[in-house]
Protein backbone atom coordinates (compact mmCIF):
# COMPACT_ATOMS: atom_id res chain seq x y z
CA UNK A 1 0.00 0.00 0.00
CA UNK A 2 1.19 3.52 -0.80
CA UNK A 3 0.40 6.84 0.83
CA UNK A 4 0.64 10.28 -0.68
CA UNK A 5 1.19 13.85 0.43
CA UNK A 6 -0.35 16.15 -2.16
CA UNK A 7 -1.11 19.71 -3.15
CA UNK A 8 -4.21 20.69 -5.11
CA UNK A 9 -4.93 24.08 -6.61
CA UNK A 10 -8.06 26.04 -7.43
CA UNK A 11 -7.42 28.24 -10.48
CA UNK A 12 -10.73 29.98 -9.96
CA UNK A 13 -9.91 31.10 -6.41
CA UNK A 14 -6.07 31.03 -6.49
CA UNK A 15 -6.04 28.68 -3.47
CA UNK A 16 -3.79 25.74 -2.60
CA UNK A 17 -4.70 22.87 -0.30
CA UNK A 18 -2.23 20.38 1.16
CA UNK A 19 -3.28 16.94 2.34
CA UNK A 20 -2.48 13.24 2.51
CA UNK A 21 -4.34 10.13 1.37
CA UNK A 22 -4.08 6.55 0.14
CA UNK A 23 -5.83 7.01 -3.23
CA UNK A 24 -5.05 10.24 -5.10
CA UNK A 25 -7.68 9.80 -7.81
CA UNK A 26 -10.47 9.10 -5.34
CA UNK A 27 -9.38 11.95 -3.05
CA UNK A 28 -9.44 14.46 -5.92
CA UNK A 29 -12.95 13.26 -6.83
CA UNK A 30 -14.00 13.85 -3.21
CA UNK A 31 -12.54 17.38 -3.24
CA UNK A 32 -14.31 18.18 -6.52
CA UNK A 33 -17.67 16.75 -5.47
CA UNK A 34 -17.96 18.92 -2.36
CA UNK A 35 -17.49 16.08 0.13
CA UNK A 36 -14.62 17.90 1.88
CA UNK A 37 -15.94 20.76 3.98
CA UNK A 38 -12.73 22.81 3.94
CA UNK A 39 -12.36 22.72 0.13
CA UNK A 40 -16.00 22.77 -0.95
CA UNK A 41 -16.16 26.55 -1.51
CA UNK A 42 -13.11 26.61 -3.79
CA UNK A 43 -14.00 23.96 -6.40
CA UNK A 44 -12.86 22.94 -8.95
CA UNK A 45 -9.46 21.58 -7.87
CA UNK A 46 -6.59 20.10 -9.84
CA UNK A 47 -3.66 18.08 -8.58
CA UNK A 48 -0.44 20.07 -8.95
CA UNK A 49 2.08 18.11 -6.86
CA UNK A 50 2.41 14.87 -4.92
CA UNK A 51 4.96 12.62 -3.28
CA UNK A 52 4.59 8.88 -2.59
CA UNK A 53 5.47 7.19 0.73
CA UNK A 54 5.53 3.71 2.23
CA UNK A 55 3.80 4.70 5.48
CA UNK A 56 0.94 6.97 6.51
CA UNK A 57 3.21 8.57 9.11
CA UNK A 58 5.69 9.67 6.42
CA UNK A 59 2.89 11.16 4.31
CA UNK A 60 1.46 13.04 7.30
CA UNK A 61 4.90 14.38 8.21
CA UNK A 62 5.43 15.61 4.65
CA UNK A 63 1.99 17.25 4.59
CA UNK A 64 2.91 19.07 7.81
CA UNK A 65 6.19 20.16 6.23
CA UNK A 66 4.32 21.56 3.19
CA UNK A 67 2.37 23.76 5.62
CA UNK A 68 5.51 25.35 7.12
CA UNK A 69 7.30 28.41 5.74
CA UNK A 70 10.15 26.19 4.52
CA UNK A 71 7.66 23.80 2.91
CA UNK A 72 5.85 26.65 1.15
CA UNK A 73 9.21 27.86 -0.24
CA UNK A 74 10.01 24.31 -1.38
CA UNK A 75 6.67 24.04 -3.18
CA UNK A 76 7.04 27.49 -4.75
CA UNK A 77 10.32 26.32 -6.32
CA UNK A 78 8.78 23.03 -7.51
CA UNK A 79 5.47 24.36 -8.84
CA UNK A 80 5.15 27.11 -11.43
CA UNK A 81 1.80 28.81 -11.00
Amino acid sequence: MAYYAYVIYSDKHNQKYKGHCEDLDQRLIEHNSGKTKSTKAFMPWRLIYYEKFQTREEAIAREHYFKTAAGRRFLKNKINL
